[in-house]
């Protein structure tokens, strides 16, 4: 009797256990699900900079790299030497060309050689005194027909000699003029267009040569160095990448939902965990849709719709020399 009594308070104990026990959970799941917070909504981006790629136009080889990878630079240092021989030998060419066409076109506009000239006079003069001396003949020639001393056919020879003294005159004249005047106006153009046609090859090459050394467009930073010393780069190869830190953004991606407190223009505050997470203004500037490959897709049949992703881009307010390309950034809506 004494141990049926025995197990049944020990039995009713284990029950009061139970029950204290399950009251104790009953009353913290109560308690937990009234202290239970939704966490707060966070959207993640990351800071960036623009980036400018260095190339040229000048195929070569790396001869030396001014500066490295890291270095601040300005606009207008020189940042690597470009070698290539054949562009030298194409100026050394090209400047052969050019001295040959402004010797030609420097001969055509000397005109006719001197020596020439003096022969064209002299043959004036000799035709000239051929011709008085014609003349003179014709003109006793007419007096004595005249007298009738001397037949008409010798008149008329007389008078033939004498006009083609006259032409023969006339022709030497012309061939002095000739001399005088030098070239044709065709020639002197078609020398001058060599000498431009030659020039503009020698100003071709040079322009390529002077990507020899290649400059920064901008102040900023070295971020990437491509080749290496000695290699060779082709035609327009990016040498090296400069990011413009005075041109820095912030940028991350939300659901069309949340636009409505994210408008051109508007400021909003972001916390960088880089700075120490520190809270900056930025203003937004660009809105973009990203497209149905970022489509927030319903789970629900009923009740719930599809929600595109926007792009936001903004730009600090104020000066933040410590932001860097690629640190985190947090939006809370």
């Amino acid at each position: 009797m004494e141990t049926k009594n025995a197990e049944k308070r020990e039995s009713r104990a284990l029950m009061a256990g139970l029950l204290g026990i399950t009251i104790v959970v009953i009353v913290l799941a109560i308690v937990g699900f009234c202290l239970l917070r939704q966490p707060a909504e966070i959207i993640e981006g990351q800071a960036d900079a623009t980036s400018v790629r260095i190339s040229g136009k000048l195929p070569g080889r790396v001869a030396e790299f001014y500066v490295q990878e890291g270095d601040m630079v300005k606009a207008g240092d020189t940042l690597v030497h470009i070698h290539s021989s054949l562009a030298e030998a194409r100026l050394m060419q090209a400047e052969a060309m050019e001295t040959a066409a402004a010797a030609q076109n420097q001969k055509i506009d000397a005109g006719t050689r001197s020596q020439i000239i003096q022969t064209a006079r002299q043959l004036v003069a000799q035709a000239n005194a051929a011709r008085v001396i014609a003349q003179k003949t014709y003109d006793r020639m007419e007096a004595l027909y005249k007298q009738g001393v001397i037949s008409e056919q010798k008149r008329d020879e007389a008078k033939a000699a004498y006009d083609a003294a006259v032409a023969g005159e006339g022709a030497a004249q012309s061939q002095l003029d000739m001399a005088l005047q030098g070239a044709q106006s065709e020639d002197k153009r078609s020398a001058q267009a060599m000498v431009n046609v030659a020039r503009g090859g020698v100003a071709e090459v040079e322009s390529l040569l002077e990507d020899q050394y290649l400059t920064a467009p901008c102040d900023g930073q070295i971020d990437q160095i491509y080749p290496e010393p000695g290699e060779l780069v082709s035609l327009g190869a990016p040498i090296m990448s400069l990011l413009k830190v005075s041109d820095k953004w912030v940028t991350f991606n939300v659901r069309e939902d949340l636009l409505k407190d994210l408008k051109l223009g508007d400021e909003i505050s972001v916390m960088v965990p880089g700075l120490g997470k520190k809270d900056i203004n930025v203003k937004i500037y660009y809105v973009r849709d990203l497209g149905s490959y970022a489509t927030w897709h319903a789970t629900k049949s009923t009740g719930d719709w599809d929600s595109r992703t926007f792009q936001i881009k903004a730009r600090p307010v104020e000066n933040q020399p410590d932001l860097r390309p690629g640190m985190s950034i947090i939006y809370r809506p």
